[in-house]
This record gives structure tokens, C-alpha cells and sequence, in this order.
């Protein structure tokens, strides 16, 4: 089969490597119909996160039709759309059961191999799926393989970004970066029922669709955040910050915005060696971190009736569409934010 490849830092290669084969009877094979570049990936593609075996087929975001079952995946039929989040999970573990399916410890990411283990990635013709019965959601009716694609995983973990916020109507909200997690964070917050939600970035393009999606922005490259937020708070900062980039800048930006008591829900990889606050100003500021993997699969269920119900525009971020075979150039379109890129589809 054809994939997007792993060569080492900035290389990505489009090339043929072995089909995937049944090797559990949990395992299904899924054809990919559409995949797409996230953000995550960016840490593997500039080698921010090492160790990935060089010839690993990219990507965790996929939606397809199943063409082979293992003989224990007795729900899934040979022709059903399917989609996924970014990592398996068993469904019956602790973890799984109290809802942090991120942590299944069964689960596997895709796209991540090292030392020859692990699962190939998205961003190929086929995907083999293990713990499919689990892992697995049959697309439903009135969503769309984009829809399906976003449940997965930027929609998911948006709208985690949210809630770990803790949101109330009357309090007031931020957004850290409007790449198309944080913009689903925006959405999030807003369907949470957040009434003041304002959202910083640097990239007009970025800004123009966070406003659509209902924020007030801040361009950080001519206003400083920390003071307008400041300003509207009476001088104490925001109740909650949303931080969906994952670098030392925007974590302690995230943290001079919070207010003392308040809630930094941070989503964005971070690959840096330490937090940009101390453990003493976290004390100070009587501060509550939460921090890591969204559990896209427990959370898609909760997400489904809302994208049936077409609520919010969601794919209007879709920016660039590119047959696979292209997908080469994809990544440094989405690295540079080429074009006004937010979200890079490939088509198989």
C-alpha cells in the first residue's frame, strides 16, 4: 500500500510499504477514505518528540470502510463507514470504564512505532485497527466523513479543552492559539455555555475564524493579552484558560492570564523539559493544571447528537484539500501556515 512516511526530522516520504495484515482477532482492516495532518504530528515531523522508527506510516486521524474482520470483532461488517479517535482502547479496562480511554492500558496511539512495535498510522491506504469492537464508531447517520474525521480527534479534544474549564455563564474564558483545536475549544466553551470567550493568535486568518466561531479576539502582535484581559476583569485575570499550542510561551502566557483560584485546561503537546512556572507560583496563585490526552473516544459518543444536529460549522476550517500523493507538501504548508492553512485533508 501507498502511506505518508517517516524519514527523520522535516522528511516525509510517500512510498510503498507492506499491507497490514489480521493478527488478533480483534483486529479489523480499515480502507482509508480520508485522513488528515494534525498539529501533534508537527512534534514527530521536526523531531520535537524522538524515537520514531524511520519508514513508520504517519497520522491518527482517519475515517474508512472496513474490509476485513477479525473473528472476534463480531459488530463491525465488511463495508461499514467507520471512524476513529487517535487511540485504541479496550472499552473494559479501569481507565476505559471510569472514561479516560486515552489511557486504556491496552490502547496504542497510531502512527507511533519504535523498536518495531507499535501501529502504523492514518495517513495510508489501510489501517489495521486492534481492539476495533472498542475503538471503533460506526459513522451514524447525518455525519459526514469531515464530521467523522474532526470527531476523532480535534473536535474531541477541543471540547475537552473546554470543559475541563469548568465553565459558568457569567465568568470569563481564553483561548491560547486559534489552530483548529483551540478554535474547537472556542465552540466548546460557547456550547458549554460560556457567554464571554476571547481567543489570542498572531494570524489574521486564524483571528477572522475565531471571531466567526463566536470569540473576541486578541491579536498578540499588536495588543498585549495580559492587559486587555486584565482590563475587563477588574485587574484579576481570567477565571479559565484553554491553552491548545504546547510551548513554554503559551503555557506561562496561559498562566499570567489566569486568575488567582482559576483553571489552566491545557490540551497542546508539550515536548519542553519543564513547565514555564514554578511549583511555587502555582502555589501562589492557588492555580489548578489539568493537563494532557483528550479521551476522544469516550468523548465522541457525548458529540455525535451535536454534529447530527449541525449546530456549529465545523469543517469550515477545512483549508487545503490534497490527494495523498501529495501529502508530501502538506506538511510544511501546515508547519508554515502557508496559504492561511488551518486544516490539511487528504484524500485517498
Amino acid at each position: 500500500m501507498k502511506a505518508l512516511t517517516f524519514h527523520g526530522k522535516d522528511t516525509i516520504a510517500y512510498e510503498s510499504i507492506p499491507d497490514p495484515e489480521i493478527i488478533t482477532p480483534t483486529d479489523v482492516l480499515v480502507k482509508v477514505n480520508l485522513c488528515a495532518i494534525c498539529g501533534s504530528d508537527l512534534h514527530v515531523y521536526h523531531e520535537h518528540e524522538k524515537g520514531l522508527d524511520h519508514g513508520t506510516a504517519m497520522g491518527h486521524e482517519f475515517v474508512g470502510e472496513v474490509v476485513a474482520v477479525g473473528k472476534d470483532a463480531r459488530s463491525l461488517r465488511v463495508g461499514t463507514l467507520v471512524m476513529s479517535p487517535f487511540t485504541t482502547s479496550c472499552g473494559n479496562c479501569f481507565y476505559c470504564n471510569i472514561g479516560l480511554t486515552c489511557r486504556c492500558i491496552h490502547g496504542q496511539l497510531y502512527g507511533w512505532r519504535q523498536h518495531e512495535k507499535g501501529l502504523h498510522g492514518g495517513q495510508a491506504e489501510l489501517v489495521r485497527v486492534p481492539l476495533a469492537e472498542s475503538t471503533l464508531m460506526k459513522i451514524p447517520e447525518g455525519v459526514t466523513l469531515e464530521e467523522g474525521l474532526f470527531l476523532g480527534d480535534i473536535l474531541s479534544t477541543g471540547f475537552y479543552c473546554a470543559k475541563q474549564t469548568e465553565i459558568y455563564p457569567d465568568k470569563t474564558y481564553v483561548v491560547v492559539g486559534c489552530g483548529p483545536v483551540g478554535l474547537m475549544a472556542i465552540l466548546g466553551a460557547r456550547e458549554y455555555g460560556a457567554e464571554r470567550v476571547y481567543a489570542i493568535d498572531t494570524v489574521p486568518a486564524r483571528l477572522d475564524m475565531a471571531r466567526k466561531f463566536g470569540a473576541r479576539v486578541i491579536n498578540s502582535s499588536n495588543q498585549n493579552p495580559i492587559e486587555v484581559i486584565k482590563a475587563i476583569t477588574d485587574g484579576r485575570g481570567a477565571d479559565g484558560v484553554m491553552e491548545a499550542v504546547g510551548n513554554s510561551a503559551t503555557i506561562k502566557l496561559a498562566y499570567d492570564l489566569v486568575r488567582p483560584g482559576g483553571i489552566i485546561s491545557a490540551v497542546g503537546v508539550c515536548t519542553d523539559k519543564y513547565l514555564a512556572f514554578s511549583p511555587t507560583q502555582a502555589y501562589d496563585k492557588n492555580l489548578t493544571y489539568k493537563v494532557g490526552r483528550c479521551p476522544a473516544r469516550f468523548m465522541m459518543n457525548e458529540l455525535v447528537p451535536l454534529v447530527q444536529e449541525k449546530k456549529y460549522d465545523v469543517t469550515s476550517i477545512i483549508s487545503h484539500r490534497l490527494p495523498l500523493s501529495e501529502g508530501v507538501a502538506g506538511y510544511p504548508i501546515f508547519a508554515n501556515k502557508k496559504d492561511n492553512c488551518l486544516k490539511v485533508l487528504l484524500e485517498v
